[in-house]
C-alpha cells in the first residue's frame, strides 16, 4: 500500500461515551470492556484527502480489572485520607482468617474457666469408675474442686492448646462455610434453607477433622492432673495408645458438630436476613441473633457432645455412639446426657456471639473497603480522562 493510501487506526478517550443500543458486548468476570470510555475510528488518506470509513465489524477490546486497579490505584495521600481503602489490599480470605483467629482466641480465653468446669462434669462419671469416687458432681462443687486442688491457674488449665487449636479451627470453619454456601446455591443463584444447613454441617465437619488431635490433647490436659504440658501428653499417647488415640471419638464429634454448626449458622443467617435493612447493619442485632442461634443449637446438640467427651477418655467403656448413649442413660439417667450443660451454655453463648458478630462485622468492613477502593479508582480514572480530553 502506497504512503498516500495507508489506513490509520486511532483510539480516543471519551469519558461520557454510552453504548449503542444495537451493540452486543460481553465481559468475563475478570475483564472489563473498553467501549465504556473509548472510541474506535478508521481514517483513510488518499491524495491528502481524509474520509471516514464505517460499517465495520465489531472489535473486541478488554483490559483486566487488576490492570485498571493498579493503574488508577489510590495514592498515599488518598489512602491517608480514606484509610478504610487500605483493607482492600488485604486478601479477603486472609482478613476473614485473621478475624476468626483473634475472635476465637479471645472468646476461648474469656470462657476457659466455664469450659474446664464443663469438662470435669461431663467426664467425672468415667473417672469415678477408675478412682472409686462419687459418680456425679455439680456446678458449684466443680468450681470448688478446681480452686482447692489446683488454684486459680487451674481454671485455665488446657487453654493454651485450645487457643492454638481455635486459630486454624475458626479460620477453616468460617472460610469453609462461605465456600460451601457458594457450592450449594441453586440454579437461580439463591441459597435455600437446606443449602444453608448443608453448608454449615460440611464446614463444621471440615474444621473438626483438621483440628481434632489438638482437641483430644486439650481434653486430656484439662482432666488429667498427671500431665503438665501438651508435648508430654502427646508423646505418652503415641507411646501407650498409638496414633489412633488422637482420633478417639471422631465419629460422634463429626455427628455432634455437623448439626450444631448447621443449626447455629443457618438460624443466624436467616434471622439476620429477615430483619429490616436498617437493623441488619447494627452490631446489636448481630449479637442478639448470635445468642438466639447458639442457644437453640446448644440445646439440640449437647447430648452428642457429652457422648464425644466420654469416648475420648482413656479407659472409656464405650466403643461406639450406639453403645455410649444407653450406657450413659443407664448409669446417670437422661440427665447424664446434659451434665455440664449450664456452664457449657454460659460458655457457648458469649463464645458464639463474639465469633459470629466479629465475622459479620469484618465482612461488612471488607465490602465497605472494596467499595471505597473502587470509588477512588473510578475517581482517578475519570480525572485522567478529563485531563486527556483537555489536552
Amino acid at each position: 500500500m502506497r504512503e498516500e493510501e495507508r489506513a490509520i487506526l486511532s483510539f480516543q478517550t471519551l469519558p461520557n461515551l454510552k453504548t449503542s443500543l444495537s451493540s452486543i458486548s460481553e465481559a468475563t468476570p475478570h475483564r472489563e470492556p473498553l467501549w465504556r470510555n473509548a472510541q474506535f475510528s478508521c481514517r483513510i488518506r488518499n491524495g491528502g484527502n481524509n474520509g471516514s470509513f464505517g460499517n465495520f465489524a465489531s472489535v473486541s477490546m478488554a483490559e483486566t480489572k487488576e490492570d485498571g486497579r493498579n493503574e488508577f490505584a489510590p495514592s498515599s495521600a488518598q489512602l491517608l485520607k480514606y484509610p478504610l481503602a487500605i483493607l482492600a489490599y488485604v486478601p479477603r480470605d486472609a482478613a476473614i482468617f485473621a478475624a476468626g483467629a483473634v475472635a476465637g482466641a479471645a472468646a476461648k480465653t474469656v470462657t476457659a474457666p466455664l469450659d474446664r468446669i464443663k469438662l470435669l462434669m461431663q467426664t467425672h462419671g468415667v473417672r469415678a469408675g477408675q478412682e472409686s469416687a462419687k459418680k456425679a458432681i455439680g456446678f458449684i462443687e466443680a468450681i470448688v474442686m478446681i480452686g482447692k486442688e489446683e488454684g486459680v491457674k487451674g481454671y485455665w488449665k488446657g487453654n493454651l492448646p485450645q487457643v492454638i487449636r481455635i486459630i486454624p479451627y475458626s479460620a477453616v470453619q468460617l472460610l469453609a462455610y462461605e465456600t460451601y454456601k457458594k457450592l450449594f446455591k441453586g440454579k437461580d443463584g439463591e441459597l435455600s434453607v437446606i443449602g444453608r444447613l448443608a453448608a454449615g454441617a460440611c464446614a463444621g465437619m471440615t474444621s473438626t477433622f483438621v483440628t481434632y488431635p489438638l482437641d483430644v490433647l486439650r481434653l486430656r490436659l484439662a482432666v488429667d492432673p498427671g500431665f503438665r504440658t501438651m508435648s508430654e501428653i502427646a508423646l505418652t499417647m503415641l507411646r501407650e495408645e498409638g496414633v489412633a488415640s488422637f482420633y478417639y471419638g471422631l465419629g460422634p464429634s463429626l455427628l455432634g458438630i455437623a448439626p450444631y454448626i448447621a443449626v447455629n449458622f443457618c438460624i443466624f443467617d436467616l434471622v439476620k436476613k429477615s430483619l429490616p435493612e436498617k437493623y441488619q447493619q447494627k452490631t446489636q442485632s448481630s449479637l442478639l441473633t448470635a445468642v438466639v442461634s447458639a442457644a437453640v443449637a446448644t440445646l439440640t446438640c449437647y447430648p452428642l457432645d457429652t457422648v464425644r467427651r466420654q469416648m475420648q477418655m482413656k479407659g472409656t467403656p464405650y466403643k461406639s455412639v450406639l453403645d455410649a448413649f444407653p450406657g450413659i442413660v443407664q448409669r446417670d439417667g437422661v440427665i447424664g446426657l446434659y451434665r455440664g450443660f449450664v456452664p457449657n451454655a454460659l460458655k457457648n453463648l458469649p463464645n458464639s456471639s463474639i465469633r459470629l458478630t466479629t465475622f459479620d462485622i469484618v465482612k461488612r468492613l471488607i465490602a465497605a473497603s472494596e467499595k471505597e477502593f473502587q470509588r477512588i479508582v473510578e475517581e482517578n480514572r475519570h480525572k485522567q480522562s478529563q485531563d486527556a480530553s483537555i489536552v
